[in-house]
């Protein structure tokens, strides 16, 4: 059998994607165990060669059919020609958010026709793709609800020694807050254990976060866990699921660090990227859950900053591409 097709788009073409795409794709190691290409511009690639001074030949290819297993050959599909004189390096730009949407848009029509086994994603900017026109999509995982038709999702990060599942992410705090209720909280703890079952082998322990300061201090600093979070471990354990908490947020990071459980449930978007970010921040990566693929992603954004001058780190997307491969041999670390 082949090795699976896994398609990394570009992201913003105003970004680091096409430079962390080539640094990426000039060691040869990567491509174990998967046929990679690349959903993005040609043009863009090439001069992100330029700048890095990465020499690669670039093919471009029409129909996934062409993908061919070749270390050291950038093969591209372009779903459209994107005009270079549009582009300004570092700054917002619609037709790059544009562009970074339809290239996602592009990679997951083809995972749910089932040409492809998985997406690793370079990051788009938001605010680039509301300038676009897609007022309803905040992010990847917002387009990828749209087009999955998927219920339920949810995002994971991780670095090494480190898992975190959010129970949301793109809510405002008061928002979040909302939204700890018991029947949401079985609903993605039940996820999170049937994908890290699927990706590892095993039966992972999940240990859930307090919300409140020290665990709510018994209801004298908030309700939240008395109410709706002790609950929920509770009912999730009834269900035969190997969970545990709620345990204070200053503290279960620390220990799932130290090997005690397999990941951790946070509650809301800070709680969970600071402990991963802090950690380990330049080999943390992103995967979604609930949709019917694999999904990863690097987990930094387009670095409007330091795009166009070899600065951008690429050890992100290496580490994408390897969890995604191991998640779908069910060998994930």
């Amino acid at each position: 059998m082949p090795d699976p097709l896994l398609a990394i788009t570009m992201g913003d073409p105003a970004g680091i994607g096409a430079e962390v795409v080539v640094k990426t794709l000039s060691d040869a190691t990567v491509y174990s165990g998967a046929r990679l290409f690349v959903i993005g511009s040609a043009d863009c690639l090439r001069l992100a060669m330029q700048q890095t001074g990465i020499e690669l030949p670039v093919a471009v290819c029409h129909t996934t059919r062409e993908i061919t297993a070749q270390p050291g050959l950038i093969q591209v599909l372009e779903p459209f020609e994107f005009n270079l004189e549009k582009l300004t390096q570092g700054q917002v730009n619609a037709d790059c958010g544009d562009a970074a949407v339809q290239y996602f848009e592009s990679a997951v029509n083809l995972a749910l026709q089932e040409e492809i086994q998985g997406v690793v994603t370079c990051p788009i900017n938001k605010e680039a793709v509301h300038a676009a026109g897609y007022h309803g999509d905040i992010g990847h995982q917002e387009i990828l609800a749209r087009m999955t038709r998927a219920g339920l999702t949810a995002t994971m990060l991780m670095t090494t020694g480190l898992k975190v599942a959010h129970l949301s992410t793109h809510k405002s705090l008061a928002e979040a807050v909302k939204y700890v209720k018991t029947p949401v909280l079985i609903e993605k703890l039940s996820l999170t254990a049937g994908h890290l079952r699927t990706w590892t082998g095993r039966e992972p322990c999940i240990a859930v976060a307090a919300l409140n300061p020290h665990g709510g201090e018994g209801g004298m600093l908030g309700r939240e866990e008395i109410d709706e979070i002790i609950p929920a471990v509770e009912q999730a354990q009834a269900i035969g699921l190997n969970v545990v908490g709620p345990y204070p947020a200053d503290s279960i990071f620390y220990r799932a660090v130290a090997g005690e459980f397999d990941a951790v449930m946070a509650l809301y978007h800070d709680q969970g990227h600071i402990a991963i970010k802090m950690h380990d921040f330049a080999d943390s990566i992103t995967a979604t859950m609930g949709i019917p693929f694999i999904r990863t992603s690097v987990d930094h954004g387009t670095a409007f900053d330091i795009a166009g001058k070899n600065q951008a780190d690429a050890k992100g997307l290496a580490r994408a591409l390897t969890a995604a491969v191991e998640m779908m041999n069910g060998t994930l670390t």
